[in-house]
């Protein structure tokens, strides 16, 4: 059952089901289900793949033959972690949605995310790669837009226009590129083989970096993504910081540094000095915030920085924590914002101010928060450490200045983690949050799952650095500059 197709064309169909069911009960449990086969469905490519450099499950189809378009899709050791990491949050995310009242139409557009989340990590056509990277934007705009909170229209307008502006930048170099290949068509190894002169290759950069960077977001791209983390349902939230920016990372290894690799050259340093800028400035805002979701939103931009600058050092290390960071912070982002979700709802409050000795009654909940939370700041024997240190030894081989301020983000991490911790969970029980009751069902599931993930990952990551080993090693033999 290695037909890589049926990942993709799946949560079309459940998509298709779920749109028309009104009842809340009976669609929850429909979009489990259905997500949990998606699941089932991806460990036959885990199972059957072989940790070696060359693509797998490769399929091609010929799709508009006239301009030499292909529906070409196949996975190899950096894409399937993040096919992985899709397919196992979505159903996660359909899990903490169960305290709400949602109706199918929601849960169909998770689905259809999904499809175009998926398209992007296994497409080796640019414009298949283009048409997955539009549809996973288009759910989310209306998932945050019409379940969201407070100002939301305006604050996912400007997401949208943010996006889609980069987008048209990428679409630009995407057809300049396939103009210059000798049989004109998109493909990835006639992208990444062209010999494109300095000039060409600084401007491409350009081009997809913008679109990439707006997306991870990497500083000073990123004033899109604070509001929008905001205003966005919990189960939106989860999307856009758990999977949807992982796409922009894929997006710098995948496609800009081996089709511009002068390009980088030029840049690169610029681009990781950004990185280490925005992992100072947001964790120093992180800090101040007094809004719980907003906090975690910060953290994930001084996360992300970090993961972005491992990229552009372009070495072993930096690459292989690229890839295992973006699936733990995707986990552990997860259950920040799933028990940042939880507490509002219990308390009807995200203000710090307002928080405070929430584990004499919620003990349950403290402990899970604890593990997240020490999974988030990178602490030994959970699952942020190993990439952390990954992504740190391959920046200091970059250069030990960028090492010691990319570094801040774990100092500076555990101040305003444990800081959050702190104000919420311990000190005085504040009156109005007297009775306010411990976490079960659905939430302690889908946080005994979330723990489980962070300490297996800390303590036996090798599993997932053997997956991106050797196509992380071929790419860096084929790609010098």
């Amino acid at each position: 059952m290695d037909n890589l197709f049926i990942l993709l064309i799946f949560p079309i169909i459940s998509a298709l089901v779920l749109a028309f069911m009104k009842s809340s009960t009976i669609s929850k449990w429909a979009a489990l289900g259905l997500s949990l086969l998606q699941f089932v469905l991806t460990i036959p490519f885990l199972c059957q793949f072989v940790p070696e450099a060359a693509l797998q499950f490769e399929q091609s189809f010929p799709w508009i033959t006239s301009l030499g378009i292909h529906f070409h899709i196949g996975i190899d050791g950096i894409s399937l972690p993040l096919v992985l990491l899709t397919n196992g949050l979505i159903p996660l995310i359909v899990l903490s949605t169960f305290g709400k009242s949602l109706k199918g139409n929601f849960y169909a557009l998770v689905a259809f995310m999904q499809a175009g989340l998926l398209l992007v990590f296994t497409a080796l056509d640019a414009f298949t790669f283009y048409v997955g990277w539009e549809i996973a934007l288009i759910p989310i705009y209306f998932i945050c837009a019409l379940w969201g909170e407070g100002d939301r229209i305006r604050v996912n307008l400007k997401f949208f226009v943010y996006t889609f502006l980069g987008s048209i930048f990428m679409l630009v170099a995407i057809l300049y590129l396939y103009h210059q290949t000798p049989n004109n068509d998109f493909e990835w190894t006639s992208f990444s083989g062209l010999d494109l002169a300095d000039p060409t290759q600084r401007w491409i950069f350009w081009a997809f970096f913008l679109a990439f960077a707006i997306k991870i977001p990497i500083f000073p791209f990123h004033t899109w993504q604070p509001d929008t983390y905001t205003h966005a349902p919990a189960a939106g939230t989860m999307l856009l910081a758990g999977i949807m920016l992982k796409m922009g990372v894929y997006g710098l290894i995948r496609w800009l540094i081996p089709i511009a690799p002068l390009g980088v050259a030029a840049y690169g340093q610029l681009a990781l000095i950004l990185c280490v800028i925005g992992i100072v400035y947001a964790s120093i805002i992180a800090f101040k915030q007094q809004d719980t979701k907003r906090l975690i939103a910060y953290s994930s931009i001084a996360h992300v920085g970090l993961i972005s600058a491992g990229v552009f050092a372009w070495n072993q290390e930096g690459l292989q924590g690229a890839v295992m960071q973006m699936v733990n912070h995707g986990i552990s982002v997860v259950g920040l914002f799933f028990v940042i979700d939880i507490i509002e709802q219990k308390t009807q409050t995200r203000s710090l101010r307002d928080l405070g000795g929430l584990a004499s009654k919620m003990p349950k909940l403290a402990v899970f928060f604890l593990i997240i939370i020490m999974g988030a700041v990178g602490l030994p024997l959970t699952n942020g450490f190993v990439g952390e240190f990954l992504l740190l030894k391959g920046i200091f081989d970059y250069g030990v200045w960028f090492a010691v301020f990319g570094g801040l983000t774990l100092i500076l991490g555990a101040v305003y983690m444990l800081r959050l911790y702190q104000r919420t969970m311990l000190g005085e029980l504040a009156e109005q949050q007297a009775s306010v009751v411990d976490i079960k069902g659905h939430e302690l599931v889908l946080l005994t799952i979330i723990s489980i993930l962070i300490v297996y990952l800390g303590v036996f990551p090798n599993g997932l650095l053997h997956l991106s080993e050797a196509s992380v090693f071929q790419m860096l033999q084929e790609v010098k500059f």
